[in-house]
């Protein structure tokens, strides 16, 4: 049975105290950096050297993390592996690796920083390992690779202390002796390359039972640095094509990993992309400002005739003004000029505070079905909704939609609930869900309830469903007052 080990039996607490006010007082600490969401994955954002010198810091303070690298063949597997996916969940840091991850950033528009890939940054992680005295156990590849590889990083960094190594192909019944191997060799990081997905659930399984504050999987990074495979020439490097090396290199192995999996992985990226970059809502929203713009302008044209008929009908009632301009709250708390026929006296205004206390709605917004500022012409406008015409100059300005939530008065928005102020999410609109469902005898509390379930939800066929429930609702006249 695997045992639970207790790092302060292996670290002078002395020392961990020390160096955990060092790390405490650190301000730019790798656990802390900016990350960036990709694939439903965060990957820190950070430059090697920063990366190299922190995942150092974290072992030497005591501060334990599992940290793994992520690159296009993990993204692929994690889309089929559930379990590995949960891992990578799981794990405490993720690195960006490859050009793959860095062109899907691209697509995404969302910042990264360097190329953390494991073979670049195991150098300099020895090299800051060897500067603070901090040990590092190899663990993976096939016998001999990993101590050939730990050979190699002691001739290239002076004072390196490599804790101890061991290959990738042990027993089952030998994992707790190689665990108990790891805990006495000391090592503050412990670097597991067994490959992908096994490295990263093997290090989940057992992380509890391994005392190094940092233990990675690094991956095929062993072969590079024992010579047993070649790396790529620095030119294709550059250039973001290793992995053609790597396929020449191991054609059979890497084949389905890179000709495949490549074009699966942009595929996904350009998915991702679509997705982070809110592309369906974008082109959603200017199908729709489109439509509203042509149904504007093709129905101001049609009902030229009815316009002139209702403005000679307002003029000859009482000689005021045909239109009442009124100052009303849009999407994003914008205040614009809505346009309407006027269907009350001239003075409606200052008469509405002798009669508020009569609204016959409680809460937000005033309304009485018998208003006695609405005149003659104005009760057979409303009925038929016709007061409502001109905002179609509105809608062909910008300001409001032909479907959205109706356009709230500024006092009126003051007095909103602090989640009714969803309603000001979208541009306000000549018709609503509760416009063709009861008008004014809904709630004002109902009423904005069927907003902001519209607006979560919108679409140009929920829109043209509300466009044609609009007519019977009109000819019905229910709660239109």
């Amino acid at each position: 049975m695997l045992k639970r080990f207790a790092i302060d039996t292996l670290i002078d607490p002395t020392s961990v105290s020390t160096w955990t006010r060092s790390w405490s007082a650190r301000r730019d600490t790798l656990a802390t950096a900016p990350t960036s969401r990709l694939f439903g994955l965060d990957l820190v954002c950070a430059t090697r050297a920063h990366a190299a010198e922190e995942i150092v810091a974290m072992a030497a303070a005591g501060e334990r993390a599992t940290i793994q690298f992520v690159n296009a063949h993990c993204v692929n597997r994690a889309r089929r592996d559930a379990a590995y996916r949960r891992t990578l969940a799981r794990s405490d840091l993720l690195l960006p690796d490859g050009s793959g991850i860095a062109i899907a950033a691209r697509l995404a528009g969302v910042p990264l920083g360097d190329n953390l890939n494991g073979t670049d940054l195991f150098p300099d992680i020895c090299r800051n390992a060897a500067q603070r005295g901090q040990s590092i156990f190899l663990l993976g590849g096939r016998p001999g690779i990993a101590a050939r590889a730990a050979q190699t990083m002691r001739t290239r960094q002076p004072g390196l202390h490599i804790a101890g190594t061991y290959h990738g192909f042990w027993r089952a019944d030998e994992e707790e002796m190689l665990i108990d191997e790891i805990n006495a060799s000391g090592a503050t990081i412990v670097m597991v390359g067994l490959g992908v997905p096994l490295q990263e659930k093997w290090i989940d399984r057992v992380r509890p039972c391994l005392a190094a504050p940092i233990v990675m999987g690094v991956g095929g990074l062993f072969d590079y640095y024992s010579g047993a495979i070649p790396r790529a020439p620095a030119a294709l490097r550059a250039i973001g094509c290793e992995w053609a090396w790597r396929l020449l290199q191991e054609p059979r192995r890497m084949a389905g990993r890179y000709l495949l999996g490549n074009p699966l992985f942009l595929l996904g990226a350009v998915g991702e992309a679509w997705k982070t970059r809110a592309m369906a809502q974008r082109l959603s929203a200017g199908g729709k400002r489109l439509f509203d713009a042509a149904a504007s302008i093709a129905a101001l044209l049609i009902a030229l005739p009815l316009f002139l008929a209702v403005a000679a009908a307002i003029k000859l009632e009482d000689g005021g003004p045909v239109f009442f301009r009124q100052t009303r709250i849009g999407a994003r708390g914008r205040p614009f000029r809505m346009w309407k026929f006027r269907s009350m006296v001239i003075d409606a205004e200052a008469r509405l505070a002798a009669i508020r206390a009569q609204s016959e709605r409680d809460g937000t917004c005033f309304k009485m079905k018998r208003d006695p500022r609405i005149t003659r012409v104005g009760a057979l406008l409303r009925r038929l909704s016709l007061d409502e015409l001109p905002q179609l100059f509105n809608i062909a300005a910008g300001d409001m939609s032909v479907v959205g939530p109706r356009p709230a008065l500024p006092g009126e928005v003051l007095r909103y609930a602090p989640e009714q102020r969803e309603r000001l999410a979208g541009l306000p609109g000549l018709t609503c869900t509760w416009q063709v469902s009861g008008r004014a005898d809904i709630p004002f509390e109902q009423q904005a309830l069927l907003d902001i379930a519209y607006l979560r939800g919108r679409s140009f066929l929920q829109d043209l469903a509300l466009i044609f429930r609009t007519i019977p609702a009109v000819l019905t006249a229910r709660g239109a007052y």
